[in-house]
């Protein structure tokens, strides 16, 4: 029986000055998916990923798209060599590169949809109000206690379930500084505040996710050629007007990417291969199941080593 594999796509963190310029130089279907961007947005997107700074790339209605198309350039690299996916998944933001890879969306209507969730999501929030925290070394129980202890008349809530041992809380800054210091006096191994501009995957995102609806609303959505595991449910999705409202859904709700992932294995799947920038997620796979085969695509390195690791056809 064939090797099964699937691709994980990334989220936002995962952006660097210069993503995606290699992949754009080597490969003709990298190059058109960047001017498909271009095109979509009416701006110059493939400039800033290619020569922008740190600080460009950070503001969150460019990241997005940003990550979104570096992930989808690698992609149509992968595809074009043979190499086919029994399934698919994506950390947030990634979940719309998933859904291009499986066919769910147009990579055009993803892209203009990510910048307005970026742009949503950046406005839900007064920047200063909001923060996320990333806690590593308790459990998830013991941390969503401490949220929902420490929260009093606001909002704190755990936004990423990343991994055994690593999850980000999010929402009002002094509720998530509470929530730190309970964790801290409760023996956690390290609390970090992240350098993020707005506290995602919690309730203070509702009015992005409303804002987000009608957007989604207006793109066609198809069933999907392969299963994408949707982060709210942890659950395999195929059924397009159900990739939508998970889409919506996602926004305000928490990232259950350790379940997601234990899943896939449960599944069958034997190999992931984290497609664009980055490598978070094979970080967060050798915590989560050490046994899998993990690898990591973001430039024509990478394309080659999956190619030859995973029996696709040289284009």
């Amino acid at each position: 029986m064939a090797e099964r594999y699937a691709f994980l796509f990334p989220g936002q963190g995962s952006q660097a000055p210069g993503m995606g310029k290699e992949l754009c130089e080597a490969y003709p279907e990298s190059r058109q998916v960047f001017e498909a961007a271009d095109s979509a947005l009416e701006t110059e997107l493939s400039k800033t990923c290619f020569e922008g700074t740190k600080e460009q790339l950070a503001l969150t209605e460019t990241t997005q798209p940003a990550i979104l198309t570096v992930s989808t350039a690698a992609l149509r690299a992968l595809e074009a060599r043979g190499l086919r996916p029994a399934a698919v998944a994506g950390h947030s933001l990634g979940e719309y590169s998933a859904h291009v890879a499986a066919g769910t969306i147009d990579f055009e209507d993803a892209v203009r949809a990510v910048r307005l969730r970026g742009r949503f999501m950046q406005d839900a929030v007064p920047v200063g109000l909001g923060a996320m925290a990333a806690i590593l070394g308790g459990d998830t129980a013991m941390v969503e206690e401490a949220c929902r202890v420490e929260a009093g008349d606001e909002i704190c809530a755990a936004a990423n379930l990343n991994s055994p041992g690593q999850v980000v809380i999010a929402g009002h800054r002094t509720a998530v500084e509470r929530a730190v210091e309970r964790l801290k006096g409760e023996g956690i191994r390290k609390a970090a505040f992240l350098p993020v501009s707005a506290p995602f995957h919690c309730d203070l995102m509702q009015p992005a996710a409303e804002k987000l609806a009608p957007v989604l609303a207006a793109i066609d959505f198809g069933d999907s050629d392969i299963p994408v595991y949707v982060n709210v449910d942890a659950e395999p999705v195929q059924d397009g007007s159900a990739a939508r409202r998970a889409l919506i859904r996602q926004v305000a709700s928490t990232v259950r990417w350790h379940e997601l992932i234990e899943l896939m294995v449960k599944d069958g799947i034997e190999t992931f291969v984290e497609v664009g920038p980055g490598r978070v997620l094979a970080g967060l796979m050798r915590r989560i199941h050490k046994p899998a085969k993990v690898l990591t695509v973001e430039d024509p390195a990478g394309v080659e080593a999956a190619v030859e690791a995973l029996g696709g056809n040289q284009a």
